[in-house]
């Protein structure tokens, strides 16, 4: 099974860390590899690239946007009426199996 190169700096630092003997009053702990450091940008950079992310984005019509929307709120109807029904059917069964208000 292939891993990639992240995997295999931790196995290499895994094996080291096995070889060698524990520090003295514990066990060896593995210090994970260091990561490099990431590249700072200005605002003005982070701006641009913000922007050119934004661009690549697929966004929806209007139509799509509407339909959408309309989905929702009718599946949010369903499912109120669904657990309206459900909370009086149990509330029911619940008042025939204890006898309350009989």
């Amino acid at each position: 099974m292939a891993s990639n190169e992240a995997t295999k700096k931790m196995d290499l630092g895994r094996n080291a860390s096995r070889n060698t003997p524990p520090a003295r009053g514990g066990s060896a702990s593995p210090t994970p590899p260091a990561r490099p450091a990431q590249k700072r940008v200005g605002p003005f950079e982070f701006l641009q690239q913000v922007r050119d992310e934004g661009r690549k984005v697929t966004w929806p019509t209007r139509k799509e946007t509407l339909v959408t929307t309309l989905m929702v709120f009718v599946m949010v109807v369903v499912a109120s009426v669904f657990f309206t029904v459900a909370d009086q059917v149990l509330r029911y069964a619940v008042t025939l199996v204890l006898g309350i208000g009989a």
